[in-house]
């Protein structure tokens, strides 16, 4: 199995306007997983803490392969939702790992 983790840094600077993009997010990434086939699970969850050095957001995904990863990557449903995530952030990091 793949762990895909993505952390981003939100445009919104305050409280209200980083849970509302966050849910946003949430709302266009975690269906995929009853669409995308070889995904396991998909969670968005919000920082909690120290907001002036963490990332604001993260998900964590879990596929069955990395051909799976890649499957999922180009995917029409997770293309389209990668462009509504594009609105909301400015900065992206991330690290895929076998588990």
């Amino acid at each position: 199995m793949i762990r895909h983790i993505v952390t981003w840094k939100l445009m919104a600077q305050d409280a209200t306007a980083r849970a509302e993009a966050v849910a946003a997010i949430a709302e266009v990434l975690e269906p995929l997983v009853d669409v995308v086939p070889g995904i396991h699970r998909i969670d968005v969850r919000p920082n909690i803490a120290y907001f002036d050095r963490n990332w604001d957001v993260l998900v964590i995904g879990d596929y069955e392969s990395l051909e799976a990863l890649d499957a999922y990557q180009v995917h029409p449903q997770h293309v389209a939702a990668a462009a509504v995530v594009r609105q909301h952030v400015t900065d992206r990091s991330s690290i895929d790992f076998e588990v």
